[in-house]
């Protein structure tokens, strides 16, 4: 018994430190499909809406995801260079819908995030998508 007890109080610390993850993304990561009408991330655990931003842009020829997601999360959320509308609301969320503009061009895209976990460590990523 001592054993368990021991082992379960080493495995806290490493529950404690864990930080939110995206877990789902829809579109997923490398997907082919008509021109969604929003984009969706679930998480780990909650995110402070407030502090966090999801932004999708078209990748322009001959630049690459990472670049255009670096743009995307410089935007203002309501830049015209973008394919997202700011998704608005505060509070925590343990999942996101971000709308997007319509009619979007066929092309490749990329969701870009930024987020302020519960525990209010940053963290961000990307995700690519292509419209046919």
């Amino acid at each position: 018994m001592k054993r368990w007890l021991i082992l379960a109080l080493l495995a806290l610390p490493g529950a404690a430190l864990a930080h939110t993850a995206v877990t789902r993304v829809v579109p997923a990561q490398g997907a082919v499909v008509a021109a969604p009408g929003a984009v969706t991330l679930t998480f780990s655990e909650p995110v402070e809406l407030r502090f966090s931003a999801v932004r999708v842009m078209a990748v322009a020829p001959g630049q690459t995801p990472a670049a255009a997601a670096k743009l995307a999360l410089a935007a203002r959320p309501d830049a015209p260079t973008l394919a997202s509308r700011p998704p608005g609301g505060s509070g925590l969320a343990a999942r996101l819908s971000v709308p997007l503009k319509p009619g979007l061009r066929p092309g490749l895209y990329v969701i870009a995030w930024k987020l302020l976990s519960g525990d209010g460590h940053p963290v961000s990523g990307l995700s690519t998508f292509r419209v046919r």
